[in-house]
């Protein structure tokens, strides 16, 4: 039986800058952008959430909401070296070790004899051992499986342990809301519900055959996790598939002009970002990606000719034009990157014709 234990901080970003300034941790605090704009809030504190302040909610009706929020600008680099740090932690454990952000992961833990093979234990140490080297709290699920690990993690938040033994997996699973489920949003949690499925028990006690004619052959998944089945492991490495970097703008660009006057900015903190994994991956492929006023988006790629330069503002600047060219109207974000590969996988670059992505 697989001892999996999944970590996950506690408000990660608010929780770094509350320690690096103290005068922060008795008010509502929030990590994101300038709510006079377009601004979004990355993280909050709990004593932010108690107004009803959350992640991903726009930095203005944050403030509405709390209007003493104290919204900091993110330091990523502070996150970083944090990340790192929680990361070499946790591999003390454990070399089967799976990052899932800056702030969470999954350990393996099964042949492990720290603190007497416990995973129970193991994770209490690990969490002594963040809150004692890092100034942060984390919290820790623990279950023979990947996704009810995850679940358990949330069960105590703040700064909190839950263990599922295998003994009790199959009454905690059952009991679960479907919502829970990783894969299940809101949209199929409300056409569930039409069908008057509700929990995990639900799809336990319907008819197999009806749940795949009505849902598909994908359903089978939420089926098999519905009895606490989940085959997947701990994958210590996972491949990245690309690298780029975003902007939201202020106020919106108007024209192919505006745009090109963004771009050095962009590759500038592209080149920043690839750095960090260069000779690690093949850049395959070049793409812009817009996002009009309308909210719609487009992304335009190009395959990397032989001895390109990376980081060319005409190549980046050719691609933002066709991108422009589909709507030619307002444009409120813009994204570069690159497509990636790993060496191995790709023994030669040859130039191609320029592709498009909707």
């Amino acid at each position: 039986m697989k001892k999996i234990i999944h970590i996950d901080a506690d408000c990660f970003f608010a929780a770094l800058e509350m320690k690096e300034n103290p005068d922060l941790a008795d008010i509502p605090l929030a990590v994101g952008g300038d709510p006079n704009g377009r601004g979004v809030i990355a993280t909050c504190n709990y004593m932010a959430r108690q107004y009803g302040v959350r992640s991903a909610m726009a930095s203005a009706y944050a403030k509405r909401l709390c209007p003493s929020l104290h919204i900091v600008k993110p330091n990523f680099e502070l996150y970083r070296q944090a990340s790192a740090q929680m990361l070499d932690i946790f591999s003390r454990y454990s070399e089967k070790m799976e990052p899932l952000s800056l702030d969470e992961a999954y350990i393996d833990v099964s042949n492990s004899e720290q603190c007497k093979g416990s995973a129970t234990l193991i994770a209490a140490d690990i969490r002594q051992t963040v809150a004692r080297e890092l100034g942060i709290a984390v919290s820790a699920g623990i279950a023979p499986v990947k996704f009810v690990a995850k679940i358990a993690s949330d069960w105590n938040k703040p700064d909190g342990l839950f263990t599922v033994s295998p003994a009790n997996i199959e009454s905690f699973v059952g009991n679960l809301s479907l919502s829970r489920l990783p894969g299940v949003g809101k949209v199929t949690a409300d056409k569930l519900a039409r069908y008057g499925l509700y929990n995990c028990q639900d799809i336990r006690n319907c008819d197999t055959n009806r749940l795949l004619r009505e849902f598909g052959g994908s359903f089978e998944r939420f089926i098999r996790m519905a009895k606490g089945i989940d085959e997947s492991e701990v994958a210590p490495r996972q491949e990245r598939k690309s690298i780029s970097i975003e902007r939201t703008f202020p106020t919106d660009l108007e024209s192919a002009s505006d745009l090109s006057k963004s771009l050095p900015d962009l590759l500038d903190g592209l080149k920043q970002r690839y750095d960090k994994i260069a000779g690690r991956y093949f850049v395959s492929k070049k793409f812009v990606k817009l996002k009009f006023d309308n909210f719609e988006q487009t992304t335009v790629e190009t395959s990397l000719g032989r001895n390109s330069d990376l980081f060319s503002f005409s190549d980046f600047q050719r691609l933002m034009q066709i991108s422009w060219l589909r709507q030619k109207r307002c444009v409120r974000l813009i994204g570069v990157g690159f497509r990636l590969a790993q060496p191995n996988s790709c023994p030669e670059q040859l130039h191609l014709p320029l592709t498009e992505r909707i």
